[in-house]
């Protein structure tokens, strides 16, 4: 982010004494200044400085915290400690997606994918797959766009474009929920997600890391983080099946670690459920983590 020097200082607060100029101890160099007032030293540069930055810093944290709901409700909980969401980004991934949709079947395990329809309108079928198996769909924009910089007719473009992708694919309903690309938020994507027919900007109590090709020991260390008792609310888990810059990216390692880990947590007693309301209907109001 570029913070831009404030403009019209005068118009926010007030204008300067006619007797106003420079009297700090470097006045007559071309460095920066501190400025005063006839003998007295002026603060308000200082502190409107630091309002802007202090403001600059807010709306950062806004757009991208995890925990942040400045710009509108988020989801990051399920509603219970003994469940757990598994969300995939990214896809669908022809190259890993089946493989993860055959591994759920195994275990009898439900998840949300959040696609993109890109990717969506280029395999259909694979789409289709995944909500046949009983997985729900969410969208995740036409094409992984950084929502923070588009204006409201891109935004608006980016869901309705997902959404019509989806669609087609599922021939069924549009998706209800969403994940904002690298999880950042405008202050205008709350109400365009309303007015494209979804309920919930989905993000995540827990990141894995898991988006650059590694080895499974990695990832499985980092899983270890899930599911641990304790908390008032059950784990959002955001994973990656796919690579937003292109079909057939490498997430083997997605797939190795949850062969791991999926029957172990079956036997901690972990339910698996997808990011609908009745699953996470309390978690917009969860403690953060």
């Amino acid at each position: 982010m570029v913070l831009h020097r404030p403009v019209g200082l005068a118009g926010i607060i007030g204008k300067w004494p006619a007797t106003h100029k420079n009297t700090g101890w470097n006045a007559w160099r071309g460095r920066p200044k501190i400025n005063g007032v006839g003998d007295e030293l002026n603060p308000w540069p200082i502190v409107v400085s630091a309002g802007v930055m202090t403001a600059a810093g807010i709306g950062t944290w806004g757009a991208v915290g995890p925990s942040s709901e400045l710009f509108g409700p988020t989801v990051r909980h399920t509603a219970s400690t003994k469940t757990i969401a598994l969300t995939f980004d990214d896809g669908p991934n022809p190259a890993v997606t089946p493989k993860l949709l055959e591994l759920f079947e195994r275990y009898s395990v439900r998840v949300t994918f959040f696609l993109i329809g890109r990717f969506a309108r280029a395999c259909p079928d694979l789409v289709r797959e995944i909500s046949a198996r009983g997985h729900l769909v969410g969208n995740h924009t036409d094409t992984h766009a950084n929502l923070i910089f588009q204006s409201r007719m891109g935004i608006r473009d980016e869901l309705e474009q997902c959404q019509v992708a989806i669609s087609a694919a599922t021939r069924s309903d549009p998706p209800r929920c969403m994940r904002p690309p690298y999880g950042f938020r405008s202050p205008l994507l709350n109400s365009e997600v309303r007015r494209a027919g979804m309920h919930a900007v989905v993000m995540w109590s827990k990141i894995c890391w898991d988006w650059k090709p590694q080895p499974p020991e990695r990832l499985i260390a980092r899983l270890a983080r899930v599911g641990r008792p304790g908390g008032s609310h059950g784990d959002i888990v955001v994973l990656h099946d796919g690579d937003h810059r292109a079909l057939g990216g490498d997430r083997h390692h997605v797939v190795a670690a949850l062969e791991h880990w999926l029957p172990r947590w079956r036997d901690a007693g972990l339910e698996f459920v997808t990011i609908d309301l009745a699953a996470v209907s309390d978690s917009a109001r969860a403690p953060r983590i």
